[in-house]
């Protein structure tokens, strides 16, 4: 007989093949005794009796008969038709009434909140490839609604992306099954991560364990710094705890869904979990490794004083820190390492290196990290790794051992110090430090160390220096020291020159330089910055960003509170075009500070980007004001309007029509506004990816439209940088130019190189 539905405690690790790899694992640590949150899975037996009883198997393969998944519309509409196809087929009723079944028996007749994830069954292919691609549903409740929530996972197996790796793979579509757990939800009261060693020093002696207020996404984030507990792992002794003030934590509402949660005064100072309780948690942390042969890097819950371990991996980080554990100091760096430390934290990722601080504040600014620089953040999301990897190490304020800066900077093998809490306050952009991420400590003074990137990333560029494009490579750029270096590079110009570097160089805010008439003051000192650009780079185009600062950031400066209002979102507060309209004696400083290198210095090389262009009237009165100011289009002076917001992309024809020399896509904040996510809040951007096909389908118009009406068009968001897949789709959709950060140059024009040497094949 079909097994269509299994409890947690009918399979095993051996059971892939019927729940896939996630039941598997909850099966394996249930039947092992390992408390679990319980639960049950619908088996890939299920989902190929559907196909059957349903017969939409032969739908579904005529749909993807010929279909060209690099033809991205025709790939979304084929999925987009084949998961309606399966959501609205009718369950049978003998497996939807084996599900209700099983629901009433695990809720005990109760409507219990459930988790329903997929759980992917091919053996043989990458997890990696396969991560993300089928969907979880969490907070379900109700036989009805876990019925259809299954089909919805079911139908997940057809994603755009899943189609379209299968297909890259060659592998049979329908060999893929698909299984669904259905899990209690834990809304834990405490909840943390074990590692049956230690994960900095590979101590196998030792167990850690960390642990937070509420649910444990807050940890893994680095919201929140956790209490820290060593225990002797032989004697079961709590060698050393650190115990950390927690104010907030995140929860579950009662209607489902998460919500920060405010603690009371009288908890926040408290240990999180009781002595009597971390013995147990550390005898199980030994049970997994015993059980599984390996050490183990386990996530742990409890709720209402029961204790439960929601997922185990085996820990890949040993070989990594053995080898840098095994680092050869030079003298100067072991006599520094000798003084007294600048700053105290958690050591969160093992090693010793030196180098100049970079103090950012979210992953807008990860272009300003250089390879070799000292990373210094509040904390780190999935989006800062691309400069994490450039990065010699990293310091953060907030977090703990297993935060994400420290998980992923064991991954890449360089130090960390986390929950230092004052080291962007204490540290200075530029100074220079040297980090020790096995002891938690910064000292001041250093040697940075050569960079083995930094010399493949030479000899890229030395591989490319002749080369030349059609579609123009620019650089963004901010800071005006590096200006004379990245115009020795093979680039065609500066296509987005940030103004915030500089003004925040001056320091203070401009409505109080006016307001002590000192207005001429920020003129000449933002055309002082803007100089060293044109001059470096002269005749190339030096393409200016004017103030894109929000209101929070503007705040930062010198006399700031006094000017700006506090908002709930300045995202979408009071920002670009929009500000100079409302407050133009301000805008005309800067547009004074390019009138000045245009005609005073006599670079004519420097043209004027207007961002967040929320209306074409906008448009229009921004135009006039720079009339009045004495700044007109020409012939040697471009306009150019960032695009960044969906109504610059719904309405593109009528701002042509306007008037402007050409567009450059802001893809960051076009994607967190089409995609209705903030990637500098931990809790939603792992939702933020420009390569989502709402995304796609917008810089697809963007192109194409700009090509029409003959304007040139451009992209200056991260995107090229970190995926050169969009950039090949931008060069086939015709895109006049890329602008990219300085580590991206000579690969990105080798890319281009590419796709243009095809194209002129065919």
């Amino acid at each position: 007989m079909k097994k269509l539905v299994v409890w947690f405690n009918e399979v095993s690790k051996s059971d892939v093949g019927l729940v896939g790899g996630k039941g598997a694992n909850l099966g394996e640590m249930t039947q092992a005794g390992i408390p679990v949150p319980p639960g049950f899975i619908v088996t890939s037996e299920s989902w190929y009796s559907f196909l059957d009883e349903t017969n939409i198997r032969k739908d579904i393969k005529k749909l993807l008969e010929g279909l060209d998944v690099q033809d991205s519309k025709k790939l979304q509409k084929v999925s987009e038709e084949i998961k309606w196809l399966i959501t609205s087929s009718h369950m049978p009723k003998n497996l939807q009434d084996k599900i209700r079944e099983y629901y009433k028996l695990l809720s005990d007749d109760q409507e219990l909140l459930v988790a329903v994830r997929s759980s992917a069954t091919a053996e043989d292919l990458p997890d990696a490839s396969f991560a993300g691609q089928q969907a979880s549903f969490l907070n379900i409740k109700g036989d009805a609604e876990v019925v259809k929530t299954v089909q919805k996972c079911w139908a997940s197996l057809f994603e755009a992306r899943a189609i379209f790796y299968r297909e890259q793979q060659k592998f049979d579509h329908f060999k893929v099954g698909i299984a669904v757990p259905v899990q209690k939800m834990v809304q834990s009261d405490v909840s943390g991560i074990m590692f049956s060693i230690n994960p900095v020093t590979n101590d196998m002696n030792s167990i850690i364990i960390e642990a937070v207020y509420g649910l444990g996404e807050y940890i893994v984030g680095g919201v929140i710094t956790p209490d820290h507990y060593e225990i002797d792992k032989k004697t079961l002794e709590i060698k050393n705890k650190i115990i950390v003030n927690q104010t907030h934590k995140l929860a579950l509402r009662k209607d489902g869904g998460n919500e920060d949660t405010p603690i009371s005064i009288e908890w926040q100072n408290i240990q999180k979990l009781w002595d009597e309780s971390i013995t147990p948690l550390a005898e199980l942390s030994k049970r997994l490794e015993h059980h599984y042969g390996k050490p183990q890097d386990s996530e742990w819950a409890v709720e209402k004083g029961q204790l439960y371990i929601v997922q185990t991996r085996p820990i890949t980080t040993i070989n990594i820190v053995k080898a840098v554990n095994s680092q050869k100091l030079d003298t100067q760096t072991q006599e520094i390492l000798k003084t007294i430390p600048v700053i105290l934290g958690a050591a969160a990722s093992p090693g010793v290196a030196a180098g100049p601080v970079v103090i950012i504040h979210s992953p807008s600014e990860i272009d300003l990290i250089k390879d070799g620089d000292i990373l210094v953040t509040e904390m780190t999301t999935p989006d800062f790794v691309p400069a994490m990897k450039r990065a010699a190490a990293i310091i953060t304020d907030l977090g703990g051992r297993t935060c994400h800066a420290a998980i992923v900077s064991r991954e890449l093998g360089i130090p960390c110090v986390v929950g230092t809490t004052t080291s962007t306050q204490i540290l200075k952009t530029g100074d220079i430090v040297t980090v020790n991420g096995g002891g938690g400590t910064v000292y001041r003074g250093g040697t940075p160390h050569k960079s083995l990137k930094l010399e493949a990333e030479k000899a890229e560029e030395e591989e490319t220096q002749n080369v030349k494009t059609q579609t123009k490579i620019y650089v963004n750029l901010a800071e005006p020291e590096l200006a004379a270096e990245m115009a020795k590079r093979n680039v065609d110009g500066v296509g987005l020159l940030r103004a915030e570097f500089m003004i925040a160089g001056i320091g203070v805010h401009p409505k109080k330089l006016i307001k002590e008439n000192r207005g001429q003051e920020f003129t000449d000192k933002l055309a002082e910055g803007l100089v060293n650009f044109c001059k470096s780079f002269d005749p190339r185009p030096v393409v200016y960003r004017a103030t894109d600062f929000k209101t929070n950031e503007y705040r930062s400066l010198e006399g700031g509170e006094e000017f700006e209002p506090i908002e709930p979102n300045p995202m979408l507060g009071y920002r670009g075009c929009f500000r100079y309209i409302n407050d133009p004696e301000v805008f005309k400083l800067e547009v004074e500070a390019i009138k000045k290198v245009r005609n005073e210095y006599g670079y004519k090389n420097l043209h004027l980007m207007i961002p967040f262009v929320r209306t074409v009237d906008e448009l229009v009165k921004v135009k006039h004001l720079l009339n009045e100011f004495g700044l007109r289009r020409s012939s040697n002076f471009k306009l150019l309007m960032m695009v960044e917001i969906p109504s610059n992309v719904m309405l593109l024809d009528e701002f042509l029509d306007v008037g402007v020399d050409g567009v450059s896509i802001g893809s960051n904040d076009l994607t967190m506004l089409i995609l209705g996510t903030d990637r500098d809040n931990n809790q939603v951007a792992g939702e933020f990816d420009e390569r989502n096909q709402a995304v796609m389908l917008a810089l697809e118009h963007i192109v194409k439209t700009c090509k029409k009406h003959k304007v040139t068009c451009g992209i200056c968001g991260q995107a090229p940088s970190v995926y050169p897949e969009i950039t090949e789709k931008l060069v086939e959709w015709g895109i006049t130019s890329v602008s990219v950060s300085p580590d991206m140059i000579a690969h990105t024009r080798k890319i281009v190189q590419k796709i243009e040497d095809n194209q002129s094949v065919k």
